[in-house]
């Protein structure tokens, strides 16, 4: 959720700064953006679809981690292109501190107290959090404990979204990526106007 509200956010400031300057939105060439798509199937079936619940506990460190490298590699690809470098440091800080936890992301009981006050207690430490991608680890056992799920962020009545670093620098790249689709064509490498993104190999 606090991803796509970036891309939200992004989309939303592109289209607002196309239309108060009067230009159409334009693209830039992306390298193998086929490892989106690749890096998103392992999170998706281990933590979105139905699939999740089934999903072996021991597994979904695989999937995450495999998830990650493949999208850090398109984004050192595309590294040059606006955002890209915020997109690459905030993946590499998450990617760092999720492998050394043990493949998942840590997040603190505190933190998890405050997203589920009333189940937060009976929670067992060192375990996946029900069928997420993080793991509930104290301060003490947490290696980079400043770098994991630590940033609480409101949505809705009394609810809660847990974020890292990583995921805030993740988030800026992405809203700079989208914000560049509304720059004139002399400040980005961009193509022709409404041309789609194109993909080189």
């Amino acid at each position: 959720m606090f991803l796509l509200s970036a891309v939200l956010l992004g989309l939303t400031a592109a289209l607002a700064r196309a239309a108060i300057f009067r230009r159409p939105l334009r693209s830039y060439e992306v390298r193998c953006s086929w490892l989106v798509f690749v890096a998103f199937l392992p999170q998706l079936f281990a933590f979105v679809l139905p699939t999740r619940a089934t999903f072996p506990d021991h597994w979904a460190p695989a999937a995450l981690v495999t998830s990650q490298i493949a999208l850090l590699i398109f984004a050192l690809l595309n590294f040059s292109k606006p955002g890209f470098w915020l997109l690459s440091l905030g993946l590499i800080l998450n990617l760092t501190v999720i492998v050394l936890n043990g493949g998942l992301m840590p997040i603190s009981p505190e933190t998890v107290a405050v997203i589920f006050p009333q189940t937060a207690a009976s929670l067992p430490l060192g375990e996946r959090l029900g069928t997420g991608k993080d793991i509930l680890l104290p301060a003490e056992h947490t290696r980079l404990g400043f770098l994991s799920d630590r940033f609480l962020i409101p949505y809705g009545a009394g609810h809660y979204v847990a974020f890292s670093l990583g995921d805030a620098l993740v988030a800026c790249g992405i809203i700079l990526a989208l914000w560049a689709l509304s720059a004139p064509a002399s400040d980005t490498a961009a193509t022709r106007p409404d041309q789609n993104l194109s993909i080189s190999r």
